[in-house]
């Protein structure tokens, strides 16, 4: 099952995380930030993300993101819901502006989809470029292709906050969409800087844990992370940090440094694959496959 607003949507196929072609994603700066962070929001928060973004119809569950083509060419989507009506929502998530190629891959992925699962198609475009007028129509011959484009640059997040903020002083909860909302903030314009709008947003979700379920704190508390990885400079992000320490995220992410500490000293020191394994089971109590798979993760 995966979550959205209000409980869960179903989710019939297991999503299959995507390296797109001719980037490599062995550096920081080639990861793709916001794809990650807007696909897990997307992913869990679905029913109260759609509306913020201007998306119609009421999600019914998450739809397949991989299509196979005759040539055997496999073609991964960003995120697919199924309406209650059957027909497919299709999110593509683009930090740069939106080129002829896009459409014309985006246009791909739709009729390959409507041939092979016979459903109708909308694409939409969550665009966090500074681009005012994203191309959204691709002409060709006697066709016209048209995707619908959402511009969060468009969004002021200092709207936002304020609003929070006078709701609280009136004694007012914020509602779940509400908090979906802050995950948005640091793609959003607005006076403030990315890293005061993450810390803010961070605030309010843990002031409001009593809102949402633990998991889904943790979820979102993960978007803003990844988006603070990506904008922030290492003092900004040690901030950020700083505000996580003691979260159940905290905790996970000093494991995870913990692990990599590890496995790379005791490569440097010439130990073996086997050993440093054997390591990392007893430091963290678990088996043998999940302390192999650690090891796995850093040794190359």
């Amino acid at each position: 099952m995966a979550y959205g607003t209000g409980g869960c949507v179903k989710k019939r196929t297991k999503k299959i995380n995507k390296t797109p072609e001719g980037k490599n994603p062995a550096t920081k700066n080639s990861i793709h930030h916001e794809d990650l962070a807007l696909k897990t929001a997307a992913q869990y928060f679905g029913e109260e993300l759609m509306p913020l973004l201007g998306i119609q119809g009421v999600v019914n569950y998450i739809a397949p993101t991989e299509t196979v083509i005759l040539e055997a060419r496999q073609m991964y989507q960003d995120f697919n819901y199924v309406r209650k009506d059957g027909a497919w929502i299709h999110l593509e998530f683009e930090s740069d502006s939106i080129t002829k190629e896009d459409l014309k891959r985006f246009r791909e992925y739709e009729a390959a989809t409507s041939r092979i699962h016979h459903v109708e198609v909308i694409t939409y475009v969550i665009c966090s470029s500074k681009v005012k007028h994203p191309r959204t129509i691709l002409k060709e011959g006697i066709n016209v292709y048209q995707v619908k484009a959402v511009r969060l640059k468009g969004k002021d997040s200092d709207q936002l906050f304020k609003r929070l903020k006078e709701n609280a002083e009136q004694g007012l909860k914020p509602s779940k969409a509400d908090l979906v909302s802050l995950l948005l903030t640091p793609l959003m314009s607005g006076r403030l800087r990315i890293e005061e709008r993450i810390i803010k947003s961070l605030n309010i979700l843990q002031n409001s844990r009593e809102l949402i379920t633990e998991m889904e704190l943790e979820k979102m508390q993960a978007v803003l992370y990844t988006l603070a990885d990506k904008f922030l400079n290492e003092t900004e992000l040690n901030r950020v940090k700083e505000m996580i320490a003691m979260t159940k995220l905290g905790e996970m992410l000093v494991e995870d440094g913990i692990e990599k500490g590890i496995v790379e000293t005791c490569r440097e020191l010439g130990v073996s694959f086997d050993e440093t394994a054997k390591k990392i089971k007893q430091r963290f109590g678990i088996s043998e496959k999940e302390a192999r798979e650690i090891v796995r993760k850093y040794w190359f």
